[in-house]
């Protein structure tokens, strides 16, 4: 893999960021057309001029949504991953590592988070310099060798420069949107089920058509959303070898992460996301979790890291 220069990645970084804030409520005003259109039986003209007279409600509601998302994404993250501030009395170790790196990289010190838990994980998250943090497992702190743990750290705050978090965490508001949808859609469908009216099988019917059009557009957010996504962790990697000039360290930190990353309190995928490392349950033949896979494999990054080291 041919590494490009820092900059470069983060202008495009920022371009994605513009296109998601940009094609994703497209995609939803097209959703909610084609509900209009073959959902409920109206005509093109019809269809045309429901539509326009509820746009301005389709972008106030997604407006509101974001913004809540927003301002409130770094709690809602501490939540579900059960992460709390780690003080430096707590661990002087980690602070040290930790602002070492950003004096040499001319990076604002983020906040730091541990994750009560003895699997080995990582992430970083924030939208600006106020909300950056750093939240690592307590298994990670304490079976990583100091050059191990400053590589992931130095990982995580590659991440932070390079502006991935501020694209995940876009995508992931936008994506919710349409989970939300679809799983209102579906409960919908459930309930009109059980009875036996004409008007409620009508129902039925259009419900079963906002479902098929809600989970085409998630589907198509997620594939938009992977696309994205996909070298993040290759540059990431990149960076923290730059930074650190130790790429064997950052190899023999996956290594051990690679035998236990599963976090028992993360449920949500969206969230598992941030993860330095994202494992899915099948690891072998096909299966939608390795086709929709966040993360490349860790040994495709080992590779990569050990032919970097190798330059």
């Amino acid at each position: 893999m041919q590494f490009i220069g820092i900059h470069s990645h983060i202008r495009k970084n920022n371009f994605y960021s513009a296109l998601l804030l940009i094609t994703f409520p497209i995609l939803l005003m097209a959703m909610v057309y084609a509900f209009l259109r073959f959902g409920v039986s109206q005509t093109e003209i019809e269809a045309y001029s429901t539509f326009i007279s509820i746009v301005p409600y389709i972008l106030i509601g997604t407006s509101i949504w974001f913004l809540i998302a927003w301002f409130l994404h770094s709690s809602i993250i501490q939540i579900a991953t059960g992460s709390k501030p780690l003080e430096r009395k707590e661990n002087k170790r980690v602070y040290n590592l930790l602002e070492n790196l950003c004096i040499s990289t001319g990076m604002q010190m983020p906040k730091v988070f541990i994750v009560d838990d003895d699997s080995l994980n990582a992430f970083a998250s924030g939208l600006n310099p106020g909300t950056f943090s750093i939240s690592l497992s307590r298994g990670l702190i304490n079976r990583l060798e100091d050059d191990e743990l400053e590589a992931v750290l130095a990982h995580e705050l590659t991440h932070i420069r390079n502006r991935d978090v501020r694209v995940l965490i876009i995508s992931i508001i936008f994506v919710g949107i349409f989970s939300f949808i679809a799983e209102l859609a579906f409960r919908g469908l459930r309930y009109s089920s059980r009875s036996k009216s004409s008007n409620n099988k009508n129902a039925g019917i259009i419900i079963l058509v906002a479902i098929v059009v809600s989970a085409i557009c998630y589907l198509i957010s997620l594939l938009m959303r992977f696309g994205i996504s996909r070298t993040r962790e290759y540059m990431a990697d990149a960076g923290a070898a730059e930074t650190t000039k130790n790429p064997q360290a950052l190899v023999r930190a996956l290594k051990k992460i690679s035998h236990d990353p599963y976090i028992e309190a993360i449920q949500s995928r969206d969230i598992a996301q941030l993860f330095i490392d994202n494992p899915k349950p099948s690891a072998h033949g096909f299966s939608w979790d390795n086709l929709f896979a966040t993360h490349p494999p860790i040994s495709k990054r080992i590779e990569i890291l050990e032919s970097f080291s190798a330059i």
